[in-house]
């Protein structure tokens, strides 16, 4: 009878003793480890934003609502000085009639959507005769008031690729193409959209215009809708294409928008923090899962399973910017803002949620052995050691403005494009399993850089 007893007694003393023990926390490797197998947090960020916010266009109360749900967020995991902090911004909204209609020779709808920045036909609508022109080169061809009274047209041949470089091949039809147009008289203008999927969905996302040059309306066709358009050139032989183009876009005159920020605080404050980013806002006719809340749940994770692993040597500076669709406002206004404040590094998570395939950084020559030992550690995940010189995201101005490190984590974007600026941005295109991946590969990266004492770009 007494040995069981006895035997108790001391399970019972023994109890408060394990008790007491303090766990060891994973290391910078296991951490990683873990997020690749069973991260939650990036999950519940895009999912928890696109669903109890949704779209979330820059300085409208929609993207305000965003800031605020990203703010109790990141308060909610732990993070450290978190706030959202303002700036002023001209804004601009898409309106409420999106029209195109060829009225001869082949009458029918195409789906269209306007361009951020451009002007409104007013609700009665343009009609003119319709002026192809298959690149922006033969558009800058054209002669000076060639196209006075008319719409242009402009197409491209993008494809897709998994840099995403064909971007840059095909994105002036938008972001240049009406302004020039404009110049040469054009009553306005509709572009084949800047995408590569074949949804009757049109790709909106800012256009721009020159000093001087007005404004004028602008829209995106849907790329099965400007291939119909194209076979109507020729079929017409000839004959004038005449188009009714409505898009009553509108200016809301100044409003506020804002940089959320978020720190998991490191143990040495006088070392310049690590800076991780993404965008909050996002076009009017997606949810923004893509682009870009995808990117800031993966940033924020990272930083979130960095500190599981022990509190690091520099903070980690979580920025989920403003305003970025619409023009960078709130890149620059958080350079502008904290241009004094150093930062070790800038590192951006925007172009969507598929696998990293590739690490670059701009400090391969004057800091090879850091290079080589990031290089050799996400190798595990899948990533290739690239030799490219990192220059950023549109979100970090800060780190190109104060010159200092800056890291592209590359992401495979062979079907970016098929979602971008699109209604289909939506929560169910996120794959979890590359999800998770992303999110491994940034605890990997954003732990060696937050745990480096020296310099990682020293001066040469």
């Amino acid at each position: 009878m007494h040995k069981p007893v006895l035997a108790l007694a001391a399970l019972s003393l023994a109890v408060p003793a394990a008790a007491n023990i303090t766990p060891v926390p994973p290391t910078l490797e296991e951490a990683a480890d873990r997020a690749h197998s069973s991260d939650r947090y990036a999950w519940d960020f895009v999912e928890g934003i696109t669903t109890e916010v949704g779209p979330r266009q820059a300085g409208t109360e929609a993207e305000k609502r965003g800031r605020d749900w990203a703010v109790q967020w990141l308060k909610a995991q732990g993070f450290r000085n978190v706030a959202d902090e303002p700036f002023e911004m001209q804004t601009w909204v898409p309106g409420e009639l999106h029209k195109a209609e060829i009225l001869s020779p082949f009458a029918q709808p195409l789906v269209v959507q306007p361009l951020g920045g451009t002007a409104s036909t007013g609700p009665e609508g343009i009609t003119a005769e319709v002026v192809y022109f298959r690149t922006v080169d033969e558009l800058r061809a054209a002669p000076d008031g060639s196209l006075t009274g008319k719409i242009a047209y402009i197409s491209h041949s993008m494809t897709r690729t998994q840099d995403g470089s064909q971007y840059g091949f095909a994105g002036p039809a938008r972001w240049v193409g009406s302004g020039i147009a404009a110049q040469k008289g054009a009553v306005a203008t509709v572009i084949k959209s800047v995408g590569t999927d074949y949804h009757r969905n049109p790709h909106t996302g800012g256009a721009g215009f020159p000093d001087g040059v007005a404004p004028t309306p602008a829209g995106a066709l849907s790329l099965p809708d400007a291939a119909n358009l194209e076979r109507m050139f020729a079929r017409a032989k000839g004959k004038p294409v005449v188009m009714k183009l409505t898009l009553t876009p509108q200016l809301l005159g100044t409003t506020t928008s804002g940089n959320v920020v978020g720190e998991i605080v490191g143990r040495d404050p006088s070392l310049p923090p690590v800076l991780v980013a993404c965008h909050i806002d996002s076009w009017w006719n997606g949810t923004g899962a893509f682009d870009d809340g995808a990117g800031c749940g993966i940033v924020a994770a990272a930083a979130k399973h960095v500190s599981h692993s022990g509190q690091p040597l520099r903070t980690i500076r979580v920025l989920m910017a403003g305003a970025e669709e619409v023009g960078l406002f709130g890149s620059v206004a958080y350079s502008a803002a904290h241009i004094d404040e150093p930062i070790a590094v800038g590192l951006e998570s925007d172009f969507g949620a598929d696998r990293i395939w590739k690490f670059e950084s701009n400090f391969r020559d004057s800091n090879p052995a850091l290079h080589a030992k990031i290089a050799s550690t996400v190798a595990r995940f899948g990533v290739s050691n690239g030799t490219a010189v990192a220059t950023g995201g549109a979100d970090i101005n800060i780190a190109r403005d104060q010159k200092t490190a800056i890291i592209d984590l590359q992401q495979d974007g062979t079907r970016y494009f098929d979602l971008h600026h699109t209604p289909d941005d939506t929560l169910d295109k996120i794959d979890p399993v590359q999800l998770r991946q992303n999110v491994a590969v940034w605890t990997q990266v954003v732990g060696i850089l937050a745990n480096e004492p020296g310099p990682i770009l020293p001066k040469e």
